[in-house]
């Protein structure tokens, strides 16, 4: 009986043991994961002669290394012309930074936008609802959190983009 009771209570401390090193070491990866995630994002707010428009645009960023990271992010905007159009466009994308040396960081950006856009009655248009694709190269000089450079949409379409022209420039933060 002895010997039933000192297996089973060493069976019990081992046991007892490994479950206590793989809670720690499932908390260790966790918090690596959660240690290497940078947030960010943009907002937008225009307006004028009658025109508005507001975008929210928060993302997240998994910091692979010092050199690649891989994230995604949400759009939403409205933008109402007086007596012209109101547009709502909601969609989603994928980002991957590279940075060649700290200072210079290479982006390639994939978005998918829903763009629902409503004519006044009085323009005889027909409203539209389609989804655009953007794929954005762009390049910029970093400084610790923020990068400031210059993209272009290799997709744009002139008649269906919700942006001015391909080229733009962007203010990137990631904390």
């Amino acid at each position: 009986m002895k010997t039933g009771i000192k297996h089973f209570s060493i069976l019990l401390i081992c046991s007892f043991c490994f479950a206590t090193v793989n809670v720690r070491a499932q908390e260790t990866k966790a918090s690596s994961f959660w240690n290497n995630v940078r947030f960010g994002g943009g907002i937008g707010l225009s307006f004028g002669n009658g025109f508005f428009s507001g975008t929210l645009a928060p993302s997240a960023i998994y910091q692979f290394d010092e050199r690649f990271a891989l994230g995604v992010g949400l759009n939403g905007t409205y933008n109402s012309q007086k007596d012209t159009y109101s547009s709502t466009i909601i969609g989603g994308s994928l980002i991957s930074l590279f940075n060649v040396i700290p200072e210079i960081q290479l982006s390639a950006e994939f978005e998918e936008l829903n763009v629902n856009r409503m004519y006044d009655s009085r323009l005889a248009l027909e409203d539209e609802n389609y989804w655009y694709p953007a794929l954005f190269l762009g390049a910029g000089f970093r400084s610790n959190n923020f990068t400031v450079g210059i993209r272009y949409d290799v997709l744009y379409e002139d008649e269906k983009s919700i942006y001015a022209n391909a080229w733009m420039p962007f203010f990137r933060v990631y904390f």
